[in-house]
């Protein structure tokens, strides 16, 4: 394990903390977890891996993180996913363009950081960190998934369509689309979307949705399904009932939805279970 290099984390007053009795702490017992190096073609990122502490190869999960990087509640979820078997691996996407954590508001993180993260950079990014985990010789890339959250969502389709080898994806209410409300328009100029590629993804991907969700209207989410059924593909959408964007981040008390965060996680691992 790699501790060398400091701990990312979020700015919680931008990612707006607000509640530490709803933060879910998992611990790292039974698990091999910690920072690691990751070779890109233009230097090195750092990484978070969890994977269970046994000689067994386990399934490769891609973690694509938030607007607000490498942080705490990410490196939660690797932890979660390696206690259901999985070598989880989260890189730090914004490596060469900036410290989120620094930054105060949520604007000039999207402005200052975000807007000049390249979406081909993080494909590349995606890729090495494959590359590391076959190289590593403790997980199986031939079992490959990919999940992604809020910014990350986006990528868990954009990466199923990138890359053959990706045998299933889970987007927690990744933007569908460049247009719409919401501060992430901003992000979206002269990007691909997941509607630009719904017909041409590898692998099955589930998405998971809020019905609040004002950044993602639910009239975009019933054109990626009309998409999706065009082309007779397996991904499936589900929406759930009172949830707002960000529903599984239990660190942010005023996004948070126990029940929809909770099923969502359940469906998930069911279908990850089953095409992984």
């Amino acid at each position: 394990m790699n501790n060398k290099k400091s701990k990312p984390t979020a700015n919680h007053a931008a990612a707006g903390h607000s509640d530490d009795t709803l933060t879910i702490i998992t611990d790292s017992d039974g698990l091999v977890a910690g920072f690691i190096d990751i070779p890109t073609p233009d230097g090195t990122i750092p990484g978070y891996r969890a994977r269970p502490d046994t000689d067994a190869p386990a399934p490769v999960i891609l973690l694509v993180h938030e607007i607000f990087g490498l942080h705490a509640y990410i490196q939660d979820l690797c932890r979660r996913l390696a206690k259901s078997g999985y070598c989880a691996i989260a890189p730090h996407l914004y490596e060469r363009q900036g410290d989120v954590s620094r930054i105060e508001q949520i604007q000039d993180i999207i402005e200052q950081v975000v807007m000049q993260v390249p979406d081909d950079q993080v494909l590349s990014d995606l890729d090495a960190t494959v590359a590391w985990a076959q190289h590593s010789g403790e997980s199986d890339t031939r079992r490959l998934a990919i999940t992604g959250f809020c910014w990350g969502g986006r990528f868990a389709w954009l990466y199923s369509s990138h890359n053959p080898g990706v045998r299933a994806g889970a987007a927690w209410y990744g933007r569908l689309a460049a247009v719409g409300p919401g501060v992430m328009s901003d992000i979206g100029k002269g990007r691909t979307y997941p509607l630009d590629i719904a017909d041409q993804l590898h692998a099955p991907v589930l998405g998971l949705y809020g019905e609040k969700d004002m950044s993602i209207p639910l009239e975009m989410i019933d054109e990626m399904r009309e998409k999706l059924d065009s082309v007779n593909d397996p991904s499936e959408i589900i929406v759930y009932p009172g949830a707002n964007h960000g529903f599984q981040a239990d660190y942010r008390a005023a996004l948070y939805h126990k029940e929809a965060a909770e099923d969502g996680w359940r469906q998930m691992l069911a279908w990850f279970e089953r095409y992984v």
